[in-house]
């Protein structure tokens, strides 16, 4: 609304320009452009379908161990052991590529081999995949899991590791005395790269949903001590991750930011009995995204209605005037409203 609504009823009074012209209606304005929008967004598909795969193929891998083998299966008695574990083999994961010259992978490992460090998982090969945990998990009576967009993997991680901390940092200062509450950063899957096609399709989504949704049913072991209440955070393509995963998810709340759709038309066709929220920073580029699906050479593109339109039918919240990027910046208005969600309170509605 605000802006948009605004500009809607100037057109449509056929206000007149001080050239004597008549402004045309906003809606056959708002047609082309996005006309524009989706010859643009057809024809990025085509280039990245030609060279995204050429650039890709060139990458040589980086070796790192198997994953840890566990002794027990992850639970509140067996926590530190996990712990343990994955760090000893994140440093092993480090040693095998400074052997292999990727110094910016080695360093990357060495760090999630720190002693502070706690990860549920971690797989150093490839993209690499990590789990980690902020808090005393087994103990929580909250738990939020952020669930990332393109471009997230161990070699990028910091970004994502700083939206997990900003978050449990809040949600420490912020939490009635006696609620205890821990942050998951879920890398569980291998995320698109931002320029290519794979991001805007649900191939990645309908590969990541079932490892989510193995991952919750692990969490809710953990954590059944407690019975904590659990909100799913889908940033971006991660969204599409928890749309596609949304029906059989034991989750409390699923907060979709920066969403360029799920997939689905409304939030009820999600099926879940989740809270479904949604929100979107003014000066986030995804909002220029068609939320349109098309066929295109017998596979379809695109995720379907905006989250935060009306239409979608999800509890709509403040995100701020923050970008893509932004939704977990420490002080912003949408990390507040996300702090809120998770503690069971009522988010700050959008302006206007």
């Amino acid at each position: 609304m605000g802006r948009t609504a605004g500009a809607a009823e100037a057109g449509s009074s056929g206000e007149t320009h001080a050239s004597g012209g008549t402004r045309e209606p906003n809606g056959p304005k708002k047609a082309r452009r996005t006309h524009r929008l989706r010859r643009a967004f057809l024809a990025t598909l085509i280039t990245g379908a030609v060279v995204v795969p050429l650039a890709g193929a060139t990458r040589p891998a980086i070796p790192a161990p198997a994953p840890a083998a566990l002794a027990a299966p992850v639970s509140a008695a067996t926590l530190d052991e996990t712990y343990a574990a994955n760090r000893a083999n994140a440093a092993e994961a480090s040693r095998m590529a400074a052997a292999h010259g990727d110094r910016e992978r080695a360093t990357a490992d060495r760090a999630m081999a720190d002693p502070d460090r706690h990860f549920l998982s971690f797989d150093g090969r490839g993209p690499g995949l990590a789990t980690e945990v902020f808090g005393d998990l087994a103990h929580a009576d909250r738990v939020a899991v952020l669930v990332p967009g393109s471009d997230t993997s161990i070699d990028t991680y910091g970004r994502f590791r700083d939206a997990a901390h900003a978050l449990h940092e809040r949600l420490t200062r912020q939490a009635p005395r006696g609620t205890r509450t821990a942050v998951v950063a879920w890398l569980g899957y291998e995320t698109p790269a931002t320029v290519s096609t794979t991001v805007t399709t649900a191939g990645r989504a309908e590969q990541a949903a079932p490892k989510l949704r193995e991952f919750v049913r692990q969490l809710r072991a953990v954590t059944a001590g407690k019975g904590a209440h659990l909100s799913l955070l889908c940033h971006s393509y991660g969204s599409v991750v928890c749309g596609r995963a949304a029906s059989h998810l034991d989750v409390d709340d699923i907060a979709l930011v920066g969403s360029p759709g799920t997939g689905a038309d409304t939030a009820a066709a999600l099926h879940t009995p989740a809270r479904v929220w949604a929100a979107r920073g003014s000066d986030d580029w995804v909002a220029e995204v068609p939320h349109i699906r098309l066929d295109l050479l017998g596979t379809t593109v695109g995720f379907g209605t905006d989250p935060v339109s009306p239409a979608f039918g999800a509890r709509v919240f403040a995100a701020g005037t923050g970008g893509h990027s932004d939704y977990f910046r420490p002080g912003s208005t949408s990390l507040a409203n996300l702090t809120r969600i998770v503690l069971g309170e009522t988010p700050e509605a959008p302006h206007g």
